[in-house]
């Protein structure tokens, strides 16, 4: 049986910066849901992708930006660069693990700059939402085997 992730949840402190946040991203509105003062759901898309997020009150009982990791792919890493900050998002550097694996948690281990062989899942850049969730890009021009 296939099981696709359809939704993420990003703890946030304030609804109405997040969403006015990842709309100011491109990301697609497609729900604004309350019932009542004490349940509301917004939902938002990444360009091009078959997951969302979503925030709001009342769904998680999470501390606000207690989020890490949460991964986006693309093809050009530094066009996804320039493009966040085209937008007004403050946004790392293009960076690479000194290990040449993956990267670790926090910058311990970043080497500023994309990987120099430029091979496909090794180059990163990160940022955070206003309450401070982690996003990271990752570039993937090839997918592994069986991907």
């Amino acid at each position: 049986m296939d099981m696709k992730l359809e939704v993420v949840v990003v703890p946030v402190a304030d609804v109405d910066r997040a969403k006015a946040f990842y709309e100011k991203l491109g990301w697609r509105l497609d729900a604004d849901v309350t019932d009542g003062e004490d349940f509301r759901v917004v939902q938002v898309t990444p360009p091009g992708s078959p997951c969302s997020v979503i925030f709001g009150t009342g769904i998680s009982a999470a501390s606000p930006g207690s989020s890490e990791g949460l991964h986006l792919v693309v093809s050009d890493i530094e066009a996804a660069r320039a493009e966040l900050a085209d937008r007004g998002v403050e946004v790392s550097e293009v960076f690479h693990d000194a290990g040449g694996v993956f990267h670790r948690a926090g910058t311990e281990g970043r080497v500023p700059g994309p990987d120099p062989e430029r091979r496909s899942y090794s180059s990163f850049l990160s940022f955070s939402d206003p309450d401070g969730n982690g996003w990271v890009l990752q570039e993937i021009t090839t997918r592994l085997p069986g991907r």
